[in-house]
């Protein structure tokens, strides 16, 4: 894996904390599974251009999207967040959800989203997507994140998709990043984390939207 020029993060206050990797050479065995694609080592915003029309969902009526980002996480989960990687939602992290082109399109495509990012514009944090879909969206993420070589698990809430990345920068920094994706009844949540993933991230999240 080579990531192109050294880690740094563009702190505009775009949509979604976009990291952008200068100068960063891969160790040679990556822990993701074999067949997956080498990595973008920057993350950028989409190219502006006409908005897609909104894609029309049949949502279950038991999914609700929560109305705030506290409300996704439990109390301990959100203390420790609070703790370990304030602040929540800071302007200038720009963090993309994901780096798949088919998955920005349905999450550019209007459906119902809740934004959440952790940590400052730097390269660490992470970012985290809760979307709306309905059962054939669904599916086309998980077909998707299988064809970009994520390994997935069954869950409690349906399935989790999960890829990692290590490298060294010029400067012999190490780090870490990858994505993290739940999908299941009527909603899917993506995650993209940079040297920041605290364990049981997702599930803690699951845990809210499928109680």
């Amino acid at each position: 894996m080579r990531a192109a020029p050294r880690l740094v993060l563009l702190s505009t206050a775009a949509a979604l904390v976009c990291v952008v990797m200068t100068g960063c050479r891969a160790e040679p065995a990556p822990t993701a599974s074999p067949g997956t694609p080498e990595p973008t080592p920057s993350i950028t915003q989409p190219t502006t251009g006409p908005s897609p029309s909104p894609i029309e969902t049949n949502l279950p009526q038991s999914i609700e999207l929560p109305s705030s980002c506290e409300d996704i996480y439990s109390d301990q989960m959100l203390a420790a967040l609070e703790e370990q990687n304030p602040p929540l939602n800071d302007p200038g992290v720009t963090m993309l959800p994901t780096e798949n082109a088919d998955l920005l399109e349905i999450l550019e495509s209007g459906a119902p989203t809740l934004r959440c990012t952790w940590g400052q514009p730097s390269e660490f944090g992470l970012a985290t997507n809760v979307t709306l879909v309905d059962e054939e969206q669904g599916a086309g993420v998980l077909e998707s994140l299988r064809a970009a070589g994520f390994g997935c698990e069954d869950v409690a809430a349906g399935e989790s998709c999960e890829i990692e990345q290590r490298g060294v920068t010029f400067d012999d920094v190490e780090y870490v990043r990858g994505e993290t994706h739940v999908v299941g009844d009527g909603a899917w949540v993506a995650t993209a984390w940079i040297n920041f993933h605290p364990d049981g991230y997702s599930t803690d999240i699951a845990a809210q939207l499928w109680p």
